[in-house]
Order: C-alpha cells, then sequence, then structure tokens
C-alpha cells in the first residue's frame, strides 16, 4: 500500500510518501514552504486588480496580502468558497470592499490566483525532478480548521468540537475523517473538493502531531506521558496514559513561553488546569478528566520545540520515521493504516 501524507502548517507543508513495502525511515520526504506562505507571496507581486477563486484554505498570510492590495487602491473580486478563507461571515468579508461573485464566474480580464490547500500537480513535478512517480492509493491531509458556527467565536467553537471529540473517544487517531467531513469545517471540506476522487482521509494537524509523536520508538514503551506539539502558529499538549488521552490544551505559540509552558504543563499533569484560565489567556482552552500518575517525560515535537531547552523538564524530543518535521504525516499515515486495518 502507498499513501501519500501532506501535513499543512503555518510555516511549512510536510509531505511523505510512504510505501509499506519499504522501512518508513526510507520514505520519500519533503519540507516546503507553506500554501498560505506561496499564495499570499503570489499576491504581493501582482500589480493590477484581482481575481480569486477556488476552495477555502487556510488563511493568515494569505488574509494580510489581500487587504494589503486593497489598501495599494487594487480591486479584488473573490468567489464565495475562497472568500471564506478571509473569514467565514461572508458579510464582514465584504465589508473589507472585497467584491464577492459566484463560484462559477470566471474573470480572465483580470489577474488570477486559485486557493487550494493541496497542490498534487507541485508536488508530482517536484518529485519528478529527482525520477519519482507520484503514485498512492490513498492521501491523508492534516491542516488546522477552526470550523464556523454563526454567533461564536472561533476558538469557542474549535474547543467545543474538541471537547466533544474527546468525551467520546481518547486517542488522536478520533480526530481524523474518511471521505467526508462536518459541514462546519469550512477548510477541511475545501481540501475534499480539490481532492474529489481520491481515498482522502483529512484530520486535525494538531492531533495528527500528536498522534504521530506516538510512533516515536521511545515513546512506544511509556505509559505515562504529556505530548506537546510546539507549532509556528499553535501549541496543543495532551497528557497520556495507557494510550488514552486524559486532557489537553491548546494555545497560541507567540503567546507562551518558557516559565508559562511549564506553569501550564504542570496544572495540565495535576489535573487542576481549566478552560477559562487558557482561553482568557488568549488561546483556545482546555480539557481535562484526571490527574496523572508517574509522569515519565515531556514528549516534543514541532519546529518552535527548542523553547523547551531553557526549562529544566525532562524532555524527550520525538523524532517518528527519523524527523521531527516528519510526525504530522506519521501521523497520518498511522490513522490511514488504522481505518484500513493493515
Amino acid at each position: 500500500m502507498k499513501i501519500l501524507a501532506v501535513d499543512i502548517g503555518v510555516g511549512t507543508q510536510d509531505i511523505m510518501l510512504y510505501n509499506t513495502d519499504d522501512p518508513i525511515e526510507n520514505s520519500v520526504k519533503i519540507v516546503m514552504p507553506a500554501p498560505t506562505k506561496i499564495i499570499a507571496n503570489r499576491i504581493r507581486k501582482h500589480h493590477n486588480d484581482l481575481f480569486i477563486k477556488g476552495v477555502t484554505m487556510g488563511g493568515g498570510p494569505i488574509n494580510k496580502a489581500v487587504k494589503n492590495h486593497l489598501v495599494r487602491g487594487y480591486k479584488v473580486l473573490m468567489t464565495e468558497s475562497s472568500a471564506r478563507t478571509i473569514m467565514d461571515d461572508i458579510n464582514r468579508v465584504r465589508s473589507l470592499g472585497i467584491e464577492i461573485v459566484p463560484n462559477n464566474e470566471n474573470h480572465p480580464e483580470l489577474g488570477n490566483i486559485e486557493l487550494k490547500d493541496v497542490d498534487l500537480n507541485a508536488i508530482r513535478d517536484a518529485l519528478l525532478q529527482f525520477d519519482v512517480t507520484l503514485d498512492f492509493d490513498y492521501i491523508g491531509v492534516a491542516v488546522q480548521d477552526h470550523g464556523y458556527m454563526e454567533g461564536m467565536g472561533d476558538r469557542n467553537f474549535r474547543f467545543m468540537k474538541i471537547k466533544e471529540k474527546l468525551d467520546v473517544a481518547r486517542s488522536p487517531e478520533e480526530f481524523a475523517y474518511y471521505k467526508e467531513v462536518p459541514e462546519y469545517f469550512t477548510r477541511m471540506s475545501g481540501v475534499l473538493t480539490t481532492l474529489k476522487g481520491y481515498k482522502t482521509t483529512i484530520m486535525d494537524s494538531k492531533f495528527a502531531s500528536v498522534c504521530g509523536a506516538t510512533c516515536d520508538h521511545y515513546v512506544k514503551n511509556l505509559n505515562s506521558y504529556i505530548i506537546i506539539d510546539i507549532g509556528n502558529g499553535h501549541t496543543l499538549a495532551a497528557s497520556f496514559e495507557n494510550n488514552k488521552i486524559l486532557g489537553v490544551f491548546e494555545h497560541h505559540t507567540r503567546a507562551l513561553d518558557p516559565e508559562k509552558i511549564v506553569h501550564l504543563l504542570g496544572k495540565l499533569e495535576n489535573g487542576t488546569i481549566t478552560h477559562d484560565e487558557v482561553h482568557d489567556d488568549g488561546g483556545h482552552g482546555a480539557w481535562v478528566t484526571a490527574p496523572m500518575n508517574d509522569v515519565e517525560c515531556v514528549v516534543a515535537t514541532g519546529p518552535m520545540r527548542r523553547i523547551l531547552a531553557k526549562t529544566d523538564l525532562n524532555v524527550h524530543y520525538a523524532t517518528p520515521a527519523g524527523d521531527v518535521m516528519m510526525a504530522g504525516p506519521v501521523g497520518l499515515i498511522k490513522t490511514i493504516m488504522s481505518q484500513h486495518a493493515y
């Protein structure tokens, strides 16, 4: 079985092409700039009115680039699907000065930009430079989707859905969907639209990384531990006992320093962390069921994990498939293989 796994973050997109006939360490691996960075750069290079089409994808740099394009005096037209990249509330997008047009409209007279989180043609072309054919049976994609409910803030809505999952399931693999996703996950829906016709698994990116960290050779032998994925944009920590999640918190990495991380991890460990204290600090929230017993170590992954070097924590730096940047793809691969009972 061949699996293409793509973990899309704020800073990078981490790609792995795995053949189950070979050792996973020998997989083809690529770390490239995130799609949001690539497309934002394309927008900045335009010096004319723009027509933006495509699907809903990760915003961040794209949102900033579009707003700057308007400030520069250019007109921006967006299809409704692509406009939800800026904000899920279309009326708020219009209030920025963006003209919303039907999804089937085209404007060849304007500069054209297409939005999508996954660009299989770009991946295929890159691999062909090394005589690697993009051939796979299943594809897994990890993105962070806050979800959308009118009248509720995105941080509250995201963590409400995290808690709903954890109330009925305690493994990170449960944060994946096969072939379809709830309609309130607009970014995930955009990925599925892009990959229509493929056998697709889509997963929350933070839980994909946590899942991948459990595949580290050292972690496989642990019973009581905390995994913390410190990404470029967000940080999520999950406490584990007997391979089940006891609690989680999620925050914005830019708001964390070594002292605050130690404080939050301590409260996660002893079961006293609360949703309100994390949310009121600007994070997404927290959920915990019980204190931990005899914590063996903190397992770290993510591109910003170096912040833990400034603490006194007992840290193991996970390297699933021999590469810390492949935590998300490895988590996707583990999830796909469990879904199909391989």
